[in-house]
């Protein structure tokens, strides 16, 4: 899965996830999606509503790890209630999702620790969409598809989250602090 984003980013093309089996496929797409939009949301929110270095990062170790089961757990059923996957495609989709979103949602940890928070807030903003971009015009091109229209909607529902997490950080420090 690193690969996958190491060539993008370093070739300039977007990762060939056509080759991937669909339970791989599965797990990466959704657990990368996943990790990106809630880590941002919930990262946002807090950053918002509670200035606080350490509220993000216990946030963001929450997500990596119990969101991480929650959403592996959700894809686990998903793809059993289909009926036609095999169970060991069920189970490489379910470790898949799990790892997938344990590792992307622990890189949003390193500019916190690196930086003042608002500058480490801003730079996973920025990282969280370039790597939603870059998966999405993958999986656009894989599919044959116009990469512009996919990338505009997912990375507009993106944005929607981080700024109503962060309207509702605001909200809740003005309602309790």
């Amino acid at each position: 899965m690193l690969r996958l984003l190491a060539n993008a980013l370093f070739k300039r093309t977007a990762p060939n996830i056509s080759y991937m089996k669909h339970s791989l496929k599965t797990g990466f797409s959704f657990g990368m999606t996943s990790a990106i939009i809630t880590t941002l949301g919930l990262m946002v929110g807090l950053n918002s509503g509670t200035h606080s270095r350490i509220a993000v990062l216990g946030g963001i170790l929450t997500i990596a790890i119990a969101d991480a089961f929650s959403d592996s757990l959700g894809i686990h059923i998903s793809e059993e209630s289909e009926d036609k996957h095999s169970s060991k495609e069920i189970w490489e989709s379910t470790v898949f999702t799990f790892l997938t979103k344990f590792v992307f949602a622990l890189t949003f940890i390193i500019p916190v620790l690196l930086f003042q928070l608002q500058t480490a807030v801003a730079i996973n903003v920025v990282w969280g969409l370039s790597l939603l971009v870059v998966m999405n015009f993958g999986l656009a091109r894989s599919q044959g598809k116009k990469p512009w229209k996919i990338i505009g909607e997912h990375v507009m529902i993106a944005a929607l989250v981080i700024v109503i997490a962060h309207y509702v950080g605001l909200l809740i420090a003005a309602a309790f602090v």
